[in-house]
């Protein structure tokens, strides 16, 4: 079993940025691929990105290519999501998630076994 948990979300104005962080409870995430995930009120879960095992991999959301940026930091033990240029349609619940039975776990969520609680992102006009 893991344990994912989410930090750095808030509120943030438009324009502005913040950095989501996901660590494992009592064990690395080096050896998963990874992947965010969210969720505005209404709507259905959405992929935002992911990576590889190795980080040599990412993949991401046409809604936030260029924007948005996930990464693994081997100092920390955590996969990152840098947010940039935040508008308010990013506003959500943003879930890690992990892959253990694949490389790469892509956009798909059925490839994820493990998910945080997830962190409130909210971003005013």
């Amino acid at each position: 079993q893991v344990q994912l948990v989410e930090s750095g979300g808030g509120l943030v104005q438009a324009g502005g940025s913040l950095r989501l962080s996901c660590a494992a409870s009592g064990r690395t995430l080096s050896s998963y691929s990874m992947g965010w995930f969210r969720q505005a009120p209404g709507k259905e879960r959405e992929f935002v990105a992911a990576i590889s095992r190795s980080g040599s991999s990412t993949g991401y959301a046409d809604s936030v290519k260029g924007r948005f940026t996930i990464s693994r930091d081997s100092a920390k033990s955590t996969v990152d999501l840098q947010m940039n240029s935040l508008k308010p349609e990013d506003t959500a619940v943003y879930y890690c998630a992990s892959a253990p039975r694949t490389y790469y776990g892509g956009n798909d969520d059925a490839n994820y076994d493990y998910w945080g609680q997830g962190t409130q992102v909210t971003v005013s006009s």
